[in-house]
């Protein structure tokens, strides 16, 4: 996101990085590809009261008849002498927002209340598709983008049965690749099976691991994914891949089964009962998915039993983990080969008997159906899956702006996005735009998350270029998938010069500025800008655009307030008086220019409480001339 944060170091070409890194002694990195879990935000709500607030009392004096003359004195010269301002605060005629109705607060006071209202969660909504996954042409793929950056790439896996095999080594044409199964039907890709020889670059056997354990717990039943195995309590991580460059010290004998084999005949029936359990489960299949069961009974003599009187079961995916940590590549082809197996079966089961009767549909597209939002674990898959191909090559080349300037460039991390799209009520249709919107990362999770409309606009033409291509592979990834996105415009050009912003901020309901390191005369044309949007309407800002931000969120309490709650003839006429500002924490890891924390504001549109206020000091006024008249 341009103009959002303070400046970075260049950086190098490739450096596309599978982890967060922040700025450690003046020096910083840009992006990230994000395959690390990020951590679980604390419940900023837990233990607060419902409501907290401190009045201020008047000071107390020995004669307060005559403290009261003094006062209304000076209020009535100050009324005689002030001149009157044209006031600049806008009414509209456009339909107030639905998160007006969701986040009204309470009348401004001069307290500032500490709410524990929960923000409204996502709302249910549709979230599959009828299309399917074929990927089609233009296709960014993992292989292409390790295929283009070979010689970035090293060896990682290697046969043990074989130490002159160098079939797992980098070549430019006959590289070490597997498969990795979809869940859409027609939905496939292929992984080159290499480490980067920089850990902090994309890694496809971390990308590879990582989108197979969010299909299988996410799109699968729990008896299909007793199919699979166990799956681990954690993803790798790169400590795992680059432990040490020397060969692993069991590399030069075969890998040892993880518990003793069965016999022969009980291997047999694993591989049969496995077969089984799998038409039973599913229901449309081909020829070519029921010949690929073959490479599930490969692995039968790797069968264990569970108890005693269990039958011997495979577990792939600790086969996989194994095979990943000795680096045994033919064991890892097999592994996959199976599990892709197993996914195909479920994909495309079983066509029945009477060729009149409909083909069964795919068991993983029919899980989609049944959910009410999109798991968060999916959203953050396919955003980081869409990142490393489309923005990760080219993260050098968001470097290229001016210092000290409005265009500085930086981004909000996954987690950071879900957590404003919680607190604002962002859901299906629903009007998001991010002014300023970079590679479009913000506009794409929105839209995934929450299946509202977004647009986004950009004034610098290389993250304007790449958000372009970043828009089209994320919606050949939401296909593959099988989940359904909300529409999607970007932009390229001016935020303050667009004729499509002016028309939109009049329709908007949540409206980002990511404004970190904005210019004052820039944050003060976006606060006229402002002045059109409707009742209801909330921007997100990362420095306080309506107001001084005096109340600020601590101890991960957010802290509401109005921008100057007390109306006086000096703030008549702010801008600020018209939005209800309420201030958010954000945690480390959170943006990508450092690693601590800080707040962020909610500013929402509240004419109404404007015109209440507005009324009370007319009323004062009023009240105030006529008690002065009335003494001379």
């Amino acid at each position: 996101m341009s103009s959002s944060s303070t400046s970075f170091a260049p950086s190098s070409d490739h450096s596309f990085f599978t982890k967060p890194r922040y700025s450690v002694s003046g020096s910083s990195t840009v992006v990230t590809t994000r395959l690390v879990p990020a951590a679980h935000y604390p419940d900023p709500r837990a233990g607060a009261p419902a409501i907290k607030v401190t009045a201020q009392p008047t000071p107390s004096s020995s004669n307060p008849s005559r403290d009261a003359d003094v006062v209304k004195r000076k209020r009535v010269e100050a009324l005689v002498h002030s001149s009157h301002k044209r006031r600049r605060v806008r009414q509209t005629s456009v339909a107030p927002s639905p998160l007006s109705n969701e986040l009204l607060s309470s009348p401004s006071t001069r307290a500032t209340s500490v709410a524990s209202v929960a923000p409204p969660s996502i709302a249910a909504r549709e979230c599959w598709i009828d299309d399917d996954g074929k990927p089609g042409t233009g296709f960014l793929s993992s292989e292409s983008v390790v295929r283009d950056l070979m010689k970035g790439y090293k060896a990682y896996f290697s046969n043990p049965l074989d130490p002159e095999d160098r079939s797992f080594d980098p070549h430019p044409t006959h590289y070490p690749y597997a498969c990795l199964e979809y869940p859409n039907s027609g939905a496939s890709e292929r992984f080159i099976l290499l480490a980067p020889k920089d850990k902090d670059h994309y890694n496809p056997i971390m990308c590879l691991e990582s989108s197979l354990h969010t299909i299988i717990e996410h799109y699968l039943t729990p008896a299909q994914r007793a199919l699979f195995g166990t799956l681990p309590s954690k993803d790798l991580a790169d400590e795992d891949l680059f432990e040490s460059d020397c060969p692993s010290p069991t590399s030069s004998a075969p890998s040892p089964p993880s518990s003793v084999s069965s016999p022969p005949s009980d291997s047999s029936a694993s591989s049969s009962s496995s077969q089984c359990s799998l038409f039973s489960l599913s229901s449309d299949s081909s020829v070519a998915s029921i010949s690929s069961l073959s490479s599930i009974s490969a692995l039968s003599s790797l069968a264990t039993r569970r108890t005693p009187s269990s039958p011997p079961t495979v577990d792939y995916l600790r086969l996989l983990q194994r095979a990943i940590h000795k680096r045994d590549g033919p064991l890892f082809l097999k592994v996959m080969d199976a599990l892709n197996a197993l996914l195909s079966t479920l994909k495309y089961p079983p066509l029945p008997a009477d060729i009149f009767e409909p083909a069964p549909p795919n068991s993983l597209r029919g899980i989609v159906r049944s959910w009410k939002c999109m798991p968060p674990a999916v959203v953050q898959r396919i955003v980081d899956e869409t990142y490393q191909r489309a923005v990760g090559p080219h993260v050098h080349k968001l470097t290229r702006y001016e210092a000290f300037s409005s265009e500085v460039y930086g981004e909000l991390m996954p987690p950071f996005v879900s957590d404003i799209v919680r607190a604002t009520g962002l859901r299906e249709g629903m009007l998001f735009l991010d002014l300023g919107a970079g590679v479009g990362n913000v506009v794409l999770q929105a839209a995934l998350e929450t299946g509202c409309r977004a647009y986004g606009v950009e004034i610098m033409p290389e993250p304007a270029k790449i958000a372009r291509s970043q828009l089209e592979q994320f919606r050949t990834r939401c296909r593959m998938w099988g989940v359904r996105m909300g529409e999607v415009e970007l932009e390229e050009g001016d935020m303050l010069a667009s004729e499509k912003v002016d028309k939109l901020v009049k329709e908007a309901d949540v409206v980002l500025v990511n404004n970190k390191v904005f210019l004052e005369p820039l944050n003060e044309a976006l606060r006229q800008k402002f002045l059109d949007l409707k009742e209801g309407a909330v921007v997100v800002s990362l420095k306080c655009l309506m107001g001084s931000g005096r109340s600020t969120a601590r101890n991960g309490i957010s802290r509401e307030r109005s921008a100057s709650p007390a109306l006086k003839e000096r703030n008549l006429d702010d801008i600020s008086e018209i939005f209800t500002v309420t201030s958010r924490p954000y945690y480390p890891g959170s943006v990508s220019w450092g690693g601590g924390g800080g707040e962020y504001f909610l500013q929402r549109m509240n004419r109404e409480d404007y015109a209440r206020r507005l009324r009370q000091f007319e009323s004062a006024r009023g009240g105030l001339m006529r008690s002065t008249r009335s003494r001379r």
